[in-house]
């Protein structure tokens, strides 16, 4: 069971990619980003 309670979803990845590209996050470099609700 991962720390949100449910199992994620296509979409969830997604809105974080999307984060990424935007360039509002140009200055997150070099960082390990868990896509795992929480799970690890």
């Amino acid at each position: 069971m991962t720390a949100l309670g449910r199992i994620g979803q296509p979409a969830d990845v997604a809105d974080l990619v999307a984060l990424l590209a935007h360039p509002d996050s140009r200055w997150v470099t070099g960082q390990n980003i868990r896509a795992d609700g929480g799970l690890s």
